[in-house]
């Protein structure tokens, strides 16, 4: 189940955090994260106080978490994208995570699907998304659910020097 979460959920997501940065420093994965910088607890909690942060929840545990808003962030400008449309008809997919003992079981589709009914439900006609360039697997991932990428930005990013944001979109009707 995808909801929206609730003060109880920012342990379960702050630990989703903290086992990917674990993940990242053992090298298992390469997302381009920095701990203590981003994402943190601090992340999730403000996405909370907005209203926008989402939760998947299966047999009480939470194993999932994304933003879900319509702020595209000021980098985005430098974009080059190819489906044009008013700030109000895009969605935006932020800090999706999945709990790393928890992956590779299609939790990150089905927040996907979820992310685009919810984009549908608002008006929405465009989807946006990025990532860092180092993060291959969600390069990858996105790919397969049919998102283009629309620029490379070199950017400082959450806090994140040096970062080389792959902007992606994805038009639905």
């Amino acid at each position: 189940m995808i909801r929206k979460a609730t003060q109880a959920d920012l342990n379960a997501v702050s630990e989703i955090y903290d086992h990917i940065h674990d993940q990242e420093r053992q090298h298992k994965l390469c997302i381009g994260w920095i701990p203590n910088v981003y994402p943190t607890r601090t992340t999730a909690q403000n996405a909370l106080a907005r209203h926008d942060l989402f939760v998947y929840e299966k047999d009480g545990a939470i194993l999932a978490s994304a933003i879900i808003n319509q702020e595209q962030v000021d980098v985005y400008a430098g974009g080059a994208w190819r489906y044009k449309a008013p700030d109000r008809e895009v969605m935006v997919l932020h800090t999706l995570v999945v709990e790393p003992s928890a992956a590779a079981h299609g939790i990150g589709r089905v927040f996907a699907g979820f992310y685009e009914s919810y984009a549908r439900e608002a008006g929405c006609s465009v989807l946006r998304i990025d990532t860092n360039a180092k993060n291959a697997v969600a390069r990858r991932f996105y790919k397969k659910l049919g998102y283009l990428e629309a620029g490379i930005v070199p950017c400082c990013f959450n806090g994140i020097p040096d970062v080389q944001l792959v902007l992606l979109e994805k038009a639905i009707v």
